[in-house]
């Protein structure tokens, strides 16, 4: 159905072995993987923010009065996606469903703008097609161990007891149950002493358009023998990330790749950097990208046997925003 990209998933396997520092970009199918050694992120038009490592400029002051607008499909167009998951999903084919949708949007912010004026965890612009600012770590490995962290569940904010009603929404709380764990199930194959440290805490994200607050879980174990230092092999086996697939895995691609009628590309992929000894690398979300002259926001939610269609449409559009402020 898909080929994964074997060659450069070994290079990387290389390169690591070697204790080489590089970024790499990993497409949703993994067909396209992109590996930036350090001396070749400059002239490769990459400018990332992450954490620990950034090569970014010195941000010029946003001197203007931002103007965005986006264009969501209507309810019925979402809807027929969304009974093709459903259907799925009462037949017993998954039991978790990352349904995605892309939105035209209008704004007098550059890609790189955005880039510079986005307040989040993680953030790339490439070559003036697309950009991204991700709250979600995909996984981190620190001196053998493997962590990783599902974020799954959002809610608006300015509501009253907000982050309550998010931690025992019956919906929410199934979806995020799911998620722990397939990507429990997924650390313990490239991990042993896979074990859940923290269960449920909520982040808070702060948006031009509004607050959000988000569900997470923290996840860890301790690499296997064979994996040390394979940073290729372990995305290999990791790839497509759980929390933005679904579960089971494989039947869930099938749906997905069914349901949604447009090619994700490098949205929901990850990228990561390799500092020589050590990993953080994101799920690519909050997701921006150039197609010809217009722009498309790529967004989406977890779709299970409980959800509304309502509900779901208005969480596909609460997460088109920009967190400039």
């Amino acid at each position: 159905m898909f080929s994964v990209n074997h060659q450069k998933f070994m290079e990387m396997d290389e390169l690591s072995a070697q204790k080489v520092p590089y970024f790499f970009i990993i497409d949703f199918l993994a067909e396209n993987v992109e590996i930036f050694k350090e001396d070749e992120i400059k002239k490769s038009g990459l400018l990332i923010d992450f954490q620990n490592f950034s090569n970014t400029k010195k941000e010029q002051p946003l001197d203007k009065k931002i103007e965005w607008k986006s264009y969501p499909e209507t309810l019925d167009s979402f809807k027929e996606g969304f009974d093709k998951v459903q259907k799925n999903i009462r037949f017993g084919n998954s039991y978790l469903v990352n349904y995605t949708r892309r939105t035209k949007i209008e704004t007098n912010l550059t890609l790189e703008e955005i880039f510079y004026h986005s307040r989040a965890k993680y953030k790339v612009f490439y070559k003036d097609f697309f950009v991204f600012f991700s709250p979600e770590t995909f996984v981190k490995i620190i001196d053998g161990k493997i962590l990783t962290y599902p974020m799954k569940g959002t809610i608006d904010a300015s509501l009253d007891n907000a982050a309550e009603i998010l931690k025992n929404d019956k919906k929410e709380k199934a979806e995020h149950y799911t998620v722990v764990d397939l990507l429990r199930n997924d650390l313990s194959m490239v991990a042993n002493d896979v074990k859940v440290d923290k269960f449920q805490y909520i982040d808070f994200i702060k948006t031009k358009q509004k607050d959000l607050y988000a569900m997470s879980s923290e996840i860890s174990g301790f690499l296997k023998p064979e994996f040390d230092g394979k940073i290729g092999s372990i995305m290999k086996k990791l790839l497509p990330a759980g929390s933005i697939l679904g579960a089971p895995k494989p039947k869930t691609l099938e749906i997905i790749l069914e349901a949604e009628g447009f090619d994700r590309g490098y949205y929901t992929g990850i990228c990561g950097w390799f500092d020589g000894k050590n990993v953080d690398s994101c799920v690519m979300i909050r997701f921006i990208e150039k197609e010809g002259d217009e722009l498309y926001f790529k967004s989406g939610g977890g779709i299970t046997h409980m959800s509304r269609l309502e509900d779901e449409y208005q969480e596909m559009k609460n997460k088109i925003y920009v967190p400039i402020h």
